[in-house]
């Protein structure tokens, strides 16, 4: 089965207090590689988020974004009453030199910084948040996997076709092969033929055919047609396998592309510099798929 590396998540909870929405992005990457945005009072959770995403995902690019929000209760905020006592202090002194006596709202007072503060433990926060923040990490993870395996499934089937393709082009090639190589004997003998004339030499026959052997070995491409056969075998069943094979098919590939490449600098054939041509444009759309698996 295999999975796209670009994909999005995202999943929203509220539940003992807190409030909690995640969404998950990735694009390309060779590596693994995680952000994490949010608030930076739970950027210690960080080392647990990327171990629960590690299980979902192996390699790619991974943005998430976190938003929490924790109800307001009545002990959560106390007034520093010091602060406050010298804040008005200090205005009604300013009064009275400057010749204002009203004295402002409390409101307005309790705005000013350091009056009202905040009871916050870190990491208590961080701990009593976390089971929540677990649960919709993991509801937007199986989303994002959703859609990854989504786009895997359209690509495994864009896959096949183009390795249908290049396996009915191989075909072809090694039908033609053994006229490829007949001919090269052929005409390969014919020339050698004529020098000797033209010189007034003789050869011996046997040594004759072992040389045009030789240079007709050159032409053969049996080899690579077997190995490519090998590769294409290889390929479909990576695509059947359990686990994403996104490194391994990016290998297949380079090698479906060296074969090919090699059938169509041995071989001296119109047709089958044809038929490489279409393999070869097909091992490119392959290429540009495979680059997106995980």
């Amino acid at each position: 089965m295999l999975l796209s590396m670009t994909g999005y998540g995202d999943a929203h909870l509220h539940t003992e207090g807190v409030s909690v929405s995640i969404e998950i992005r990735s694009v390309n990457n060779r590596y693994f590689k995680l952000a994490v945005r949010g608030n930076e009072l739970f950027s210690g959770l960080e080392s647990q988020i990327e171990a629960v995403t590690r299980k979902h995902i192996n390699r790619g690019t991974i943005t998430i974004n976190l938003r929490i929000k924790q109800d307001v209760t009545a002990d959560k905020y106390r007034i520093d009453i010091e602060v406050l006592e010298s804040y008005i202090q200090q205005i009604h002194k300013l009064g009275s030199k400057v010749g204002i006596t009203e004295t402002p709202h409390i409101d307005s007072i309790l705005q000013l910084p350091g009056v009202v503060q905040e009871n916050s433990d870190s990491d208590d926060e961080q701990f009593n948040a976390w089971p929540v923040i677990e649960q919709a990490l993991k509801t937007a993870l199986e989303k994002f996997d959703s859609m990854r395996r989504h786009e895997g499934e359209a690509t495994t089937k864009d896959l096949r076709e183009n390795l249908a393709l290049i396996a009915s082009h191989l075909e072809q090639i090694e039908a033609k092969s053994p006229d490829v190589i007949a001919g090269y004997r052929d005409r390969m003998t014919d020339r050698v033929n004529k020098v000797l004339e033209e010189f007034d030499v003789s050869v011996d026959p046997a040594t004759l055919l072992r040389e045009v052997a030789i240079f007709t070995d050159r032409v053969n491409i049996s080899e690579e047609v077997v190995r490519l056969k090998s590769h294409l075998g290889q390929f479909e069943n990576f695509l059947t396998q359990k686990e994403s094979t996104g490194r391994k098919l990016d290998f297949l590939t380079q090698e479906l592309f060296r074969e090919t490449n090699t059938i169509g600098s041995k071989a001296n054939d119109a047709e089958i510099a044809k038929a490489v041509v279409e393999m070869k444009t097909a091992i490119e759309k392959i290429r540009e798929q495979v680059q997106n698996i995980e």
